[in-house]
């Protein structure tokens, strides 16, 4: 099947669908947490399909494999971030749990992409 659009891959639906789940999350944070943990959480988690966006819009791999690894640092960041709020009990372990999981299936997901990539490179 032929991608019509960077919407049409499952990384970028998955990491869409992740900073939806992050947005609402952390609408429950303590407000002393807004300039802190929120705003950080919030910018990693749209950083990741916003970089799989623009990086497909440039029609260049090694352009896109640049975007795409900027995706993938963001992740790694979210995961920490999501760890930290869980130690601070400001995530509990069943959201923390479905949130965590989500975000290591768009790492892999980013990781295979820009592997396959690489080789094509």
């Amino acid at each position: 099947m032929m991608l019509q659009s960077y919407k049409d891959l499952i990384g970028y639906q998955k990491g869409y669908n992740l900073s939806l789940q992050i947005y609402k999350v952390t609408k429950d944070y303590p407000q002393d947490e807004k300039f802190g943990l929120v705003s950080q959480m919030r910018r990693s988690a749209v950083s990741i399909p916003c970089n799989i966006a623009e990086g497909y819009s440039r029609k260049n791999i090694k352009e896109y494999l640049q975007f795409l690894h900027v995706a993938y640092g963001s992740c790694s960041e979210l995961e920490t971030l999501l760890s930290l709020s869980r130690d601070l009990d400001l995530l509990d372990s069943e959201k923390y749990l479905k949130l965590y999981a989500l975000q290591e299936e768009v790492s892999k997901i980013l990781n295979g992409l820009i592997k396959s990539l690489s080789q094509k490179k």
